[in-house]
């Protein structure tokens, strides 16, 4: 089992902090704009990171993977996107935060996960798309410094066991982007991480 315990909520609420600061930098025009991920735009990407915090908790209350899958998609910010982020960050870690739920056995698309990996996956999730949302905007992307060495530290222990991760060597890059094959040799910690998770700064 992934000991991910000691700090991980915190870890979250901060990877979660740092997308909203770049959230709250977003003007009326840029909801369209496209992001490194290609297949969305600014807004599909702040729906992306609410309705998977959303779904996150329905795991810990039972739902399905084919539930996660169905509802991922699915419009969750109405009229106020920065209010239903930061709402759906207030509850996801509270329903994290509550006992056993760490421990508890999830039905994650990717393979069966405890609690304390799915918030593991998912704040390596939140701080990987705080870059992507600070490239859409043309904002500083610099991350967090502790949490890039965190995840760099444990990217692959994150993502152990399950059916598809950003490490793979044969993957079918449903959830992953590949990584590119060049990387400079001088390249920082960060730029390393992104670079394992499919980004690149050109």
């Amino acid at each position: 089992m992934v000991n991910f315990s000691e700090g991980l909520i915190d870890r979250f609420v901060l990877s979660s902090a740092e997308f909203e600061r770049k959230l709250r930098a977003v003007r009326s025009e840029q909801w369209t704009w496209p992001t490194p991920c290609t297949e969305w735009n600014v807004r599909h990407l702040v729906n992306h990171m609410t309705r998977g915090n959303l779904s996150y908790v329905r795991l810990l209350h039972g739902s399905t993977s084919a539930d996660f899958l169905r509802l991922r998609d699915i419009d969750a910010l109405g009229t106020d996107p920065v209010g239903a982020y930061t709402r759906s960050v207030q509850e996801c870690a509270e329903a994290f935060a509550r006992p056993d739920a760490l421990q508890r056995v999830l039905d994650y698309p990717l393979g069966q996960v405890t609690g304390q990996q799915a918030l593991a996956v998912r704040t390596t999730d939140s701080t990987v798309h705080t870059w992507d949302l600070a490239r859409a905007l043309g904002v500083d992307d610099n991350l967090d410094i502790s949490l890039v060495a965190w995840i760099d530290d444990h990217l692959d222990e994150i993502y152990d066991g399950l059916a598809e991760t950003p490490t793979a060597v044969e993957t079918n890059h449903q959830f992953f982007a590949a990584p590119e094959d060049v990387l400079a040799h001088d390249a920082s910690r960060q730029d390393r991480l992104l670079h394992r998770m499919g980004r690149r700064r050109g």
